[in-house]
C-alpha cells in the first residue's frame, strides 16, 4: 500500500531512494523519459541500419537505437547461439527456419502492433492485388505466424503472434549498364551469356547466389527446379557445375559480398551485368551513371526482413521495442524506405508522408511529373522515367521464388565454396 503523500515536499524519504519508482507513485512523471533512457541493441547488417531512422526515432520518442551490425550469416549465429546480445534483431525470413525451433525469438503480439492488420497480403496471405505470386523457398506467409508467443513452430494459418514484422522487402533481378551493353536484356539467361565474359559479377551469399544460379539456369533451359529454394543434391551439382564452367571460361569479373562493393563494380564499368540490389541500383545511379535494375521474363528473387524480438526480452526494453515496431509501421520509416526502392509492410501509412508524384513514381509506376530524390536530397530518376519494373503490383506480383535456406544447406555451402575457389 503507497503510503499518503500530500505534495512533493511530503514524499517519504525512503520512497525518494526508490528513485523513479517513487516518482511515478506521486504522479509527476514529465521527465520520466530523461530519467528512465532506453537503449535498444539493434542486430541486423548494416544495409537494414540507417542513421537517419535511428536519430528521427530518438527525436519522437527518446529512446535510443544502437546498432549491432553484423552479417546476414551471423545475424542467425547470434540469434541462435547468444539472444542475450540483442533487444530487436532484423533478419531476413529465410532464417527463422534456424531460429524459431531454438524458441530464442518471441512471439510478437499484434494485439500490441497498431497497424498490425494493415501490413500488405504478400506477408499475411502470399496475394497481392487478390492474386497469389509464387511460392519456392521461404515464402513469408510460410513462416509470418506462430501458434503462440512462446512456440518453435510456425502456424499452418494466421494467429495473434507473428515471428516477425516486416521491414523492408523487394523482388531482387539483375542489375545493368544499359549504356555500356546497348542492347536490350530480357532474360537472367545473358547472366552467364559469353558476350559478357569477364564483366559480370554474382553475389557471393551462397543461400542467395545459388538462387539467382538457378534462375539463370532454368533460364536457359537446362533444367526445371520444383523448388529452387530446396534442392536436391543433384540439383545442387548440376547448379554449381554449371557456375564453375561459367568461373573457368572467364565469366565472373568478380563474386561481390558487400553492398558497397557492387556498387563499385557498377559504378566503374568494369562490371556490366550482375546480381544486385535494388538501393545499389539507387546508389549507382545518385552518381549521375546510367544502371538499371532489370525486370526479366522469367520473374524475381524476392527476399523479405522484418523484426524480431529475443525471447528473453521483458519490462521497459519490451515495451521500447514494440513502441519502436510501432513507429516503425507509423509512415515515416515507410515512405523514407520506399524512396531508396525498397518497400514497405504498411503501405497505407508510408502513403501518408510521401508527396503524391513520389507515390505515384515509386508504388503506381507511373512518369515521374518531376525529378525524384533520394532520402539524402540526390536526384536519382529525371521527370519523365518510370521506375525499372514498373508498379508494386507488377514487380511483387512477379515474384518466382523466394531467398530460402535448404534443407541440404550445408551440401550446398560446401559445393558454392569449390565454385568460390575454382
Amino acid at each position: 500500500m503507497t503510503e499518503p503523500i500530500d505534495s512533493f515536499n511530503g514524499v517519504k524519504r525512503r520512497t525518494l531512494l526508490q528513485g523513479t519508482a517513487g516518482i511515478l507513485a506521486t504522479g509527476i512523471a514529465p521527465f520520466v523519459h530523461a530519467q528512465e533512457k532506453i537503449v535498444l541493441r539493434y542486430l541486423g547488417t548494416a544495409v537494414n541500419q540507417d542513421k537517419a531512422i535511428a536519430e528521427k526515432f530518438k527525436a519522437d520518442t527518446g529512446i535510443e537505437i544502437q546498432y549491432v551490425a553484423v552479417t546476414t550469416d551471423d545475424v542467425t549465429k547470434r540469434a541462435v547461439t547468444a539472444p542475450n546480445s540483442f533487444d530487436l534483431i532484423d533478419t531476413e525470413f529465410f532464417s527463422l527456419k534456424k531460429i524459431v525451433p531454438t524458441g530464442n525469438l518471441k512471439g510478437i503480439d499484434t494485439k500490441r502492433v497498431k497497424n498490425a492488420d494493415k501490413i500488405t497480403s504478400l506477408f499475411t496471405k502470399g496475394e497481392v492485388a487478390g492474386k497469389k505470386v509464387g511460392s519456392q523457398g521461404t515464402a513469408p506467409v510460410k513462416v509470418i505466424y506462430l501458434e503462440g508467443e512462446k512456440s518453435k513452430v510456425f502456424a499452418k494459418a494466421a494467429t495473434q503472434y507473428m515471428s516477425l514484422i516486416p521491414t523492408t522487402y523487394n523482388a531482387d533481378t539483375l542489375g545493368i549498364r544499359p549504356d555500356l551493353i546497348k542492347r536490350p536484356i530480357g532474360s537472367w539467361a545473358e547472366l552467364l551469356n559469353p558476350e559478357f565474359k569477364g564483366k559480370a559479377a554474382i553475389l557471393n551469399i551462397p543461400s542467395i547466389g545459388i538462387m539467382d544460379a538457378a534462375m539463370v539456369v532454368e533460364a536457359k533451359g537446362l533444367h526445371k527446379y520444383a523448388d529452387k529454394g530446396n534442392m536436391t543434391k543433384a540439383e545442387i551439382d548440376l547448379t554449381i557445375k554449371a557456375l564453375i564452367e561459367a568461373k573457368k571460361a572467364g565469366q565472373f569479373r568478380a563474386l561481390w559480398k558487400d553492398f558497397n562493393e557492387s556498387v563499385n563494380l557498377m559504378s566503374s564499368g568494369e562490371v556490366v551485368i550482375q546480381s544486385m540490389w535494388s538501393p545499389a541500383v539507387t546508389a549507382v545511379r545518385s552518381k549521375g551513371i546510367d544502371c538499371t535494375f532489370q525486370p526479366l521474363k522469367e520473374g524475381y528473387r524476392a527476399w523479405a526482413s522484418g523484426f524480431g524480438l529475443p525471447a528473453t526480452l521483458s519490462g521497459k526494453k519490451l515495451d521500447g521495442a514494440y513502441e519502436f515496431i510501432n513507429w516503425f509501421l507509423d509512415g515515416w520509416a515507410g515512405a523514407y524506405l520506399n524512396r531508396q526502392g525498397y518497400y514497405s509492410a504498411v503501405l497505407d501509412t508510408a502513403k501518408t508522408k510521401m508527396e503524391a508524384y513520389e507515390w505515384a513514381y515509386w508504388m503506381e509506376g507511373k512518369p515521374a511529373s518531376q525529378d525524384i530524390k533520394s532520402p539524402q536530397g540526390d536526384v536519382i530518376a529525371k521527370a519523365g522515367s518510370v521506375r525499372d519494373g514498373g508498379s508494386y503490383e507488377q514487380r511483387m506480383g512477379g515474384i518466382a521464388c523466394w531467398n530460402a535456406v535448404m534443407d541440404e544447406n550445408e551440401y550446398m555451402v560446401r559445393k558454392w565454396n569449390e565454385f568460390v575457389a575454382a
